[in-house]
């Protein structure tokens, strides 16, 4: 390969691991997808220790990590024991994935974080009922763009499984009436 085709390849790598850091995943877990994705072929846990240049334990955890997203499918080869990973090339799958595994975890956690935040000023002694107050407001405003963003999440994931049937039902009743 030539130089210019290592530094691209190198430099998509870094940038993917800085977008992984960015959205809240470990730094490795985006420079494994970046190598996956640049991959003409399924690659191996040992190719992508080389590429990426983390521990076999660092790619084998994240590797699973960006199975559960859906970002990434193991790719079984006839005759070698080893496991095989190829990209996921649906931006649409992932950003599903991503926010249905972010959903489930995350996010709950924080609506929560901000309830219990919240109840516990609404309990405080009312000494400092300025300070109280101003609390209250903040909290109370973030709750609120978190319920409507929790909804928003939950309106598009239920539109897009309603688009997937919609389509599944097209084509299975096209097929139906050809057989």
């Amino acid at each position: 390969m030539s130089s210019e085709l290592v530094r691209a390849r190198d430099n998509f790598i870094q940038g993917m691991s800085r977008i992984s850091h960015f959205w809240g995943f470990p730094k490795a877990m985006g420079a494994i997808f970046g190598a996956v994705y640049l991959s003409p072929q399924p690659v191996s846990l040992d190719d992508l220790v080389a590429k990426v240049g983390v521990t076999k334990g660092a790619v084998s955890t994240n590797i699973r990590s960006l199975e559960r997203l859906g970002m990434v499918h193991k790719q079984i080869q006839v005759g070698d024991r080893k496991d095989y990973y190829v990209a996921e090339t649906d931006f649409w799958k992932i950003v599903r994935g991503v926010l249905r595994e972010r959903e489930k975890t995350e996010f709950d956690q924080a609506l929560r974080t901000v309830g219990d935040s919240l109840a516990m000023v609404e309990q405080a002694d009312t000494e400092e009922a300025e300070l109280a107050g101003f609390y209250k407001e903040r909290m109370g405003a973030l709750q609120s763009f978190f319920n409507r963003l929790d909804k928003l999440v939950a309106a598009l994931m239920a539109l897009e499984d309603l688009r997937q049937g919609t389509m599944q039902r097209l084509f299975s009743s096209s097929d139906d009436k050809t057989s």
